[in-house]
């Protein structure tokens, strides 16, 4: 369907459940709402969600009472699902193709998208609430007609959104049979960790990680380093739920900071690997705990990676001391990924079985329960949870 040909559409799901969950003010429950879903513009994309699933940075935005986070919002950044219709000018998907929507940008054609170097797009710049290119939303509450913001350029907590074509991977060729809530993952969570381990941290053949925090982003990262052919991978959490998993995912040996007799979590790994990991990512957002994590890199080589976000945006302080004796520290968003580019590769390996991801479900609702599932992620009870859109998991392939 051309932009020309698409109509705004007034989303209501199935058994009368509205088609979006609005985040009306910091830490309040979504409000489940009727929206309109305007059509897309040029180099815009409407898709049909079919699942969506929860991240922690859809918490960290969801409590943050300032800007850059904005109300009324429609959160969420990790689903799949199914172009519904096009804008002008958008020629690399088309009306029924199954595409994974990200909210890092790869628009292939600036200095920073032809690079190898970075994967950060210098042309469309994040405009919190709004559409890259225009600077409006095309969201709106159906009964008053007012304004919803958009998240991360995603919003995939509602039942139809529009993002741009550069924020869109299709899922071509086999991956598109890719079971929908598998194809969900990568849209975020597993992408940046295992992203992590092979691009921003380039792991090594027989080396040592560390990874603190063993959510879905580092459980990845230990994955990902696992299949880089890292010898040991160290988890550092407190929770001891975790390390279960953590051993089918490749981590070999288990740090609790409550459990450690008094010494710091870097003594502990120094002591673990002979001088320090050579590997250490940061997945948890906290800055004592990047701090914590570069003292537990090797001097001479050790590298840090930070993926958690801060929503303060606090400063992590590290001696320039330490910084000359080699060590070094580095962040990755999306964990260095080109999202068009790496995406369609780490869903190939999902299908070859390089790339397990079964694990990492924990829970699956339909879209009326989302309140409980953002408790359970809130509260450390569950990895992902699979949002189904129309409630009905076998008819999507679950």
């Amino acid at each position: 369907m051309e932009q020309s040909a698409a109509k705004p559409i007034r989303c209501r799901a199935p058994c009368d459940r509205c088609a979006a969950a609005v985040s009306k003010a910091p830490g309040q429950p979504l409000e489940m709402e009727e929206v309109e879903v305007a059509p897309p513009q040029a180099h815009e994309v409407r898709v049909k969600i079919i699942c969506t699933s929860l991240c922690h940075t859809d918490i960290t935005f969801w409590r943050m009472k300032d800007y850059p986070a904005m109300f009324p919002s429609i959160l969420g950044h990790e689903a799949v699902g199914l172009v519904e219709s096009v804008g002008e000018h958008v020629q690399e998907v088309a009306v029924g193709d199954t595409v994974v929507p990200v909210f890092l940008p790869q628009c292939g054609e600036c200095a920073d998208c032809l690079s190898p170097r970075s994967n950060i797009c210098s042309v469309l710049t994040y405009l919190p609430g709004l559409m890259p290119r225009d600077g409006t939303t095309r969201f709106s509450l159906a009964a008053t007609g007012e304004p919803i913001h958009s998240f991360l350029s995603v919003s995939s907590f509602a039942e139809y959104t529009v993002v741009d074509v550069a924020h869109v991977v299709k899922l071509g060729g086999g991956a598109a049979e890719l079971p929908p809530e598998t194809a969900c993952l990568l849209s975020c969570g597993v992408s940046t960790g295992v992203g992590a381990a092979w691009k921003a941290a380039a792991v090594e053949p027989g080396s040592t990680v560390a990874v603190f925090g063993l959510g879905t982003v580092g459980l990845a990262v230990a994955q990902g380093s696992r299949m880089r052919g890292a010898k040991r991978i160290i988890g550092v959490d407190m929770n001891p739920d975790k390390f279960e998993i953590g051993k089918r995912l490749g981590v070999t040996d288990f740090v609790n900071p409550n459990d450690t007799g008094g010494k710091t979590v870097s003594q502990v790994i120094k002591e673990l690997t002979g001088g320090g990991a050579d590997y250490c990512f940061e997945c948890i957002g906290i800055p004592s705990v990047m701090e914590e994590a570069f003292q537990s890199s090797r001097t001479g080589w050790g590298k840090t990676v930070i993926l958690g976000t801060d929503a303060a945006a606090a400063p992590v302080s590290i001696s320039s001391s330490d910084i000359k004796r080699g060590r070094s520290v580095t962040g990755a968003l999306l964990g260095g990924i080109k999202p068009k580019d790496d995406i369609p590769v780490l869903a190939q390996k999902c299908l070859d079985k390089e790339l397990e991801l079964d694990g990492f479900v924990t829970h699956r609702m339909e879209f009326d329960e989302i309140n409980r599932a953002l408790d359970l992620l809130d509260q450390g009870k569950c990895l992902r949870c699979i949002i189904w859109m129309d409630g009905d998991e076998e008819e999507n392939g679950a």
